[in-house]
């Protein structure tokens, strides 16, 4: 249950924008105890939009599957661990899935996770050995690849179209 106006707003708004380009669900209920993400990206694969790149950053950030977590206050540890463990657990239902299906889960179908903060201090950021990617815009970081997770700094982005 979103309890603020601005998580609303971020899922509404995400999910209009994405809508176009593959299935979305805003909120997406996860096993195990009640949680929630934010929101769940899918793209449709079988006919890839062209015109992702309209969306700047954020169609870069959902050619693959995605959880996406916005947070209108900075994130702390615990609420990035917490978004780490949703995106563990779709793993795991994945994971599983495809194993009762005798198939193999090629790494594209794993999701990523997107935390959107305001804001994060360079302790935070050096706590969880987050990392800038030169090829990615300033105030993208992300953990050990193994995790398939990135903090976008939103105050650290360049103010361009891209953004």
């Amino acid at each position: 249950m979103t309890r603020f106006i601005h998580d609303q707003f971020a899922k509404d708004y995400l999910e209009k924008l994405l809508e176009p380009y593959g299935e979305v669900k805003a909120p997406r209920r996860v096993s195990g105890e009640v949680r929630e993400i934010d929101v769940w990206f899918d793209p449709n694969f079988d006919t890839p939009p062209s015109n992702l790149g309209n969306l700047g950053l954020l169609g870069r950030m959902v050619q693959t599957p995605a959880l996406i977590e916005p947070f209108r206050n900075a994130a702390n540890a615990d609420e990035i661990c917490d978004c780490l463990l949703k995106l563990l657990e779709v793993r795991g239902e994945l994971k599983r899935e495809a194993k009762r299906n005798q198939l193999k889960l090629p790494r594209t179908k794993l999701p990523k996770l997107w935390i959107l903060t305001p804001t994060a201090s360079a302790t935070l950021l050096g706590d969880l050995d987050a990392k800038v990617d030169k090829r990615w815009l300033p105030g993208v970081y992300f953990l050990a690849k193994t995790f398939r997770t990135v903090i976008v700094v939103l105050h650290q982005l360049p103010r361009t179209q891209e953004t």
